[in-house]
């Protein structure tokens, strides 16, 4: 795919903050100008499309893969990174969230945040004149399912007649993987124990959207029934950031929610595993089944990299407008 066959979707000064707020053309655009990117990236050719530009990047939550791979992705775009901590900043406790995002507003380009709570996101993205991208909230995750679609499509080529089964808590990446399934028109099942469903607004909005490409959306707990005819079994950990203090609790009602695999010989025969990591091995995911997919796993990990430039050169490179 040429950087001349595919145009950067226009989205210049949009906020990326959950993936219910674009349409499915949106989206898959933004799928291919990653790819575009990647293989600027492999061969080493200069994309710097944010030069002379600023990105702050606010963590209220910890991270490995979203500090790097921002950093070096506003790095690679020509553009200066600015990490701001919880401490420095302190969202809606030192100063009113409104009053950060304007004050941010005038100094950067662009902000990505990582917290916890949508709302702040939400509200940070109503007062900030700069497109905000999130970076993760405890209610989705939309980044990372880009990455997790564009290594899919990597690997399969379409969407269309496809399945991905997500086995594991109802949690933000559930709800990211329902609506981001959704949109690009690809069946998707969440497999949960009973009590850990995702919230029923969000399956009623990735419903609403499935009726509109012809995606199926499903909830249920039965791992054979939901597993059965995946080209991609998913997986993440079963107690999130900030639930440490139900870990054990949690392993317990997770017994049998392991990605290994007898779970495996149920889906397709050239099914993937993702998993957008940390991974807790012998948890949700066998270990050995953990290396055996390895390969497709860490791509995952580094399409966050391409996944996350495509959207901040869309987002905020000026001749994207």
């Amino acid at each position: 795919m040429s950087a001349q066959a595919v145009s950067i979707p226009k989205l210049y000064g949009r906020d990326f903050v959950a993936l219910e707020d674009f349409t499915p053309d949106e989206l898959k655009g933004l799928l291919d100008y990653a790819i575009v990117i990647k293989q600027e990236k492999r061969n080493r050719r200069p994309h710097a499309y944010l030069q002379g530009k600023s990105v702050a990047m606010y963590f209220e939550k910890p991270s490995n893969r979203t500090r790097v791979s921002f950093e070096v992705g506003i790095y690679d775009l020509g553009a200066h990174p600015i990490y701001l901590r919880k401490e420095e900043i302190n969202l809606g406790v030192r100063e009113s969230i409104a009053d950060t995002a304007r004050t941010l507003s005038r100094y950067v380009d662009g902000i990505m945040i990582r917290t916890f709570a949508h709302t702040d996101v939400e509200e940070l993205a109503r007062w900030a004149s700069v497109p905000v991208i999130n970076g993760l909230t405890d209610l989705h995750h939309p980044c990372q399912v880009m990455a997790d679609l564009l290594t899919f499509q990597e690997k399969f080529g379409s969407f269309s007649g496809k399945k991905l089964a997500y086995m594991g808590d109802g949690n933000n990446m559930a709800n990211s993987l329902m609506i981001g399934c959704a949109q690009v028109g690809m069946d998707v099942t969440i497999i949960t124990p009973s009590g850990f469903e995702p919230p029923k607004d969000v399956v009623a909005k990735a419903e609403a959207i499935g009726a509109k490409t012809g995606a199926a959306v499903a909830i249920t707990h039965d791992i054979e029934a939901g597993v059965k005819g995946a080209h991609a079994v998913y997986t993440d950990v079963w107690a999130s950031m900030g639930q440490e203090a139900e870990a054990d609790a949690r392993r317990n009602k997770f017994m049998g929610f392991t990605v290994d695999s007898k779970v495996m010989g149920w889906a397709d025969p050239n099914a993937i595993v993702l998993h957008c990591l940390p991974a807790h091995r012998g948890e949700e995911i066998a270990p050995d089944t953990l290396e055996t997919h390895a390969d497709t796993i860490f791509e995952q990990a580094e399409n966050r990299l391409h996944a996350q430039k495509a959207v901040m050169v869309a987002t905020m490179a000026d001749e994207a407008r």
